[in-house]
């Protein structure tokens, strides 16, 4: 028994991903913010330190990585999904590896959460550095994934 996906439905199912991926892009550097935010409030004294506080910016930075976090895997799951349920393969290339690779960064740069929490620094410095690699690939990502779609368009 197999499944016929509708064709109007395989052919409009190729945005979704790249729609939420530039969604997630904004909120990856809103989360760069926040956690600009909470560093701030860490190294502040007196009652600058306490006025940042009250903005809560560890927690919002905590949550919105928890959502990056779910969300770009399984949007990366849905465009491997898509490209095979349209093409019958995927198509390895730097845009699938690099995909890839930004999914195993953020696992890994969320995974240091416990040891972040317990003031670890090395945790600290570590998460850094992978988001910022996460959000170099991210932009890089931007510019192949928008040359992808327009492929797709053009065939249209």
């Amino acid at each position: 028994m197999s499944l016929e996906i509708p064709a109007e439905v395989k052919v409009w199912s190729q945005f979704i991903h790249p729609i939420v991926m530039w969604v997630l892009f904004a909120a990856s550097l809103y989360a760069l913010y926040l956690g600009v935010l909470v560093r701030r409030t860490r190294n502040a004294d007196g009652e600058k330190k306490k006025e940042l506080i009250k903005g809560k910016f560890n927690v919002k930075h905590y949550q919105v990585g928890s959502v990056l976090l779910g969300a770009m895997v399984v949007t990366t799951l849905i465009g491997m999904g898509v490209t095979y349920i349209n093409n019958g393969k995927l198509f390895i290339g730097p845009h699938l590896l690099a995909g890839l690779g930004m999914t195993g960064l953020i696992a890994v740069a969320a995974s240091l959460s416990p040891y972040m929490q317990k003031g670890q620094n090395w945790a600290r410095y570590t998460h850094i550095v992978l988001n910022l690699a996460l959000l170099g690939l991210f932009g890089w990502q931007a510019v192949t994934g928008m040359d992808i779609v327009q492929r797709i368009i053009s065939k249209m």
